[in-house]
């Protein structure tokens, strides 16, 4: 796609943060983005904002004026919509139809694609503010590719025009692939929200300040070394800090404490697998974790 006839007619259904951002890529990478269709007061403004003077339309009359598809609204919605689309007879045969929900593979789309359409699921690995900083973080961005053979090149095409890294994922892996990113990803901002409730609780100022440097450290651990980056009272069998821990934590926070004592036992099984924790060791450890005294 990089010739002056491959340029394409672009249109964002669902104008969200994902919708907006790479709705812009495209567009700096050479596209047109012609037509977009969002429905909140927040869609619309942030499609002002990251793709601005592009009409905003009804989605048939987006699907209407483009080559090139970009469905990005919630998971849950998205078979609703494909079947709206189809029903209202809004898809023209041979245009791109592009979903980003990292669920789905290109079956949900099958209803478009017996109407004509060419089915394509490209998920980007990256979290979105909605705003311009969303552009510059696809560069070098993963995306979850599915799609059907003949379209890959396309699919991997497109993905390397907005900055991004293909990674092909077949269409039966996509729920756990999206689980894995939402467990590590998600989640992570639950555990760091959740650290810093608890320190300025122990009257830290500035929770986020401390936080930076330690967990920066421990992700960049984690994703070179994998479990052998286990540090702390679990990794070392310290059943007694373990046990002060979960003290304070049933006083303080009830949440908490069970949160720490499922991730307590999901760390001790892997510290033990990889040969860092004793059976010893565990056994004492994991009967304060199993001590649900904040039931």
């Amino acid at each position: 796609m990089d010739s002056a006839e491959s340029r394409l007619a672009v249109g964002v259904v669902g104008t969200g943060r994902v919708g907006s951002a790479l709705g812009a890529a495209l567009q700096r990478a050479g596209h047109h983005v012609v037509a977009v269709s969002g429905v909140s007061e927040q869609s619309v403004r942030r499609a002002g904002k990251l793709l601005p003077g592009v009409p905003l339309l009804p989605p048939q009359e987006v699907l209407a004026a483009v080559d090139l598809a970009l469905l990005t609204v919630p998971d849950d919605a998205l078979p609703s919509l494909v079947e709206g689309l189809v029903a209202t007879g809004s898809i023209k045969p041979g245009t791109i139809l592009v979903h980003t929900s990292g669920r789905f593979g290109f079956s949900v789309l099958d209803p478009a694609t017996r109407a004509g359409a060419l089915p394509l699921a490209l998920h980007p690995a990256m979290t979105f503010t909605g705003t311009e900083v969303d552009v510059a973080r696809l560069a070098g961005c993963s995306f979850g590719v599915t799609a059907p053979e003949p379209l890959r090149p396309i699919a991997e095409a497109l993905v390397v025009e907005m900055g991004g890294e293909p990674e092909w994922i077949e269409e039966a892996a996509r729920p756990l692939y999206h689980a894995a990113l939402t467990y590590g990803s998600n989640y992570l901002v639950t555990l760091v929200a959740q650290a810093e409730d608890l320190l300025a609780a122990a009257g830290v100022r500035e929770p986020g300040r401390m936080l930076g440097p330690l967990l920066g450290a421990a992700l960049d651990n984690a994703l070179r070394s994998g479990d052998l980056a286990l540090t702390g009272p679990v990794a070392r069998g310290d059943a007694g800090t373990v046990a002060a821990h979960l003290e304070v934590l049933v006083d303080r926070d009830a949440q908490a404490a069970r949160g720490y004592r499922a991730l307590g036992r999901l760390t001790a099984d892997r510290a033990m697998a990889s040969g860092l924790l004793s059976v010893e060791k565990a056994e004492s450890l994991l009967g304060v974790l199993n001590k649900e005294s904040d039931a």
